[in-house]
């Protein structure tokens, strides 16, 4: 299967992984001008799905920022996608990977709002790239590929996220996977051309489900 990815991978330029990490950099450096406060403007906090201080964008937008004082954040971040980017870019084709990109990364802000202090905010691709970690091990095993090396991989990530002092969202790791992993059963279920249109029906339900979930403090509110 990891071969079977590669050859994929090189009929073409992963254009979206490099337009995604392009984009990264670019708003990891307009971070750093002083008096611009795009952090600010960018991260997700559990507070921006209170009404009356609603910002749902921001849900997505977190996405896109890092922390800055920790550079290899941003930099471990993009070489995971590159890796991972172009594997999977060849496998699913640029839109469908797309939408697996941002449903990870809208299921990992969806795991900070359910799961963390609504109060503290949150910024980094982590719930996004663990969405395609899952989507690919996923696949994986569901066209027989080996994914041992895979499971430790994510192991040890998902362990890093629980310890002191690395300031990491685990929850935002846990809600990409487990979102991530989802997608890709169904890209892998309705990959016969005859179900493209459930494949597409299914994708928006995921998407309904996460925002109706996004919406946990009109129903439970917590102040």
């Amino acid at each position: 299967m990891l071969t079977r990815a590669r050859a994929a991978a090189g009929r073409g330029a992963p254009v979206v992984t490099y337009t995604l990490i392009g984009i990264t950099l670019a708003v990891f450096l307009l971070q750093l001008v002083p008096g611009l406060a795009l952090t600010d403007r960018l991260l997700y906090a559990g507070v921006y799905s209170i009404p009356g201080n609603l910002e749902p964008w921001r849900m997505l937008t977190s996405v896109f920022v890092h922390s800055t004082g920790l550079i290899f954040h941003v930099l471990l971040n993009m070489y995971t996608l590159w890796i991972f980017g172009q594997l999977l870019e060849g496998l699913l084709g640029r839109w469908r990977f797309l939408a697996l990109y941002l449903i990870s990364g809208l299921g990992g802000s969806v795991g900070v709002l359910w799961l963390s202090d609504p109060r503290v905010g949150v910024v980094g691709a982590s719930g996004a790239i663990f969405g395609l970690m899952g989507a690919f091990l996923v696949v994986q095993r569901r066209l027989g590929g080996q994914t041992t090396q895979l499971f430790v991989l994510l192991g040890i990530n998902l362990v890093i996220g629980f310890v002191p002092g690395f300031n990491i969202a685990w929850q935002a790791h846990l809600g990409g996977l487990v979102v991530g992993a989802l997608v890709g059963f169904i890209f892998v279920e309705t990959r016969q051309r005859s179900r493209q249109a459930l494949q597409v029906w299914l994708l928006a339900g995921v998407v309904a489900v996460l925002l109706i979930l996004g919406l946990r403090f009109f129903v439970f509110p917590v102040f």
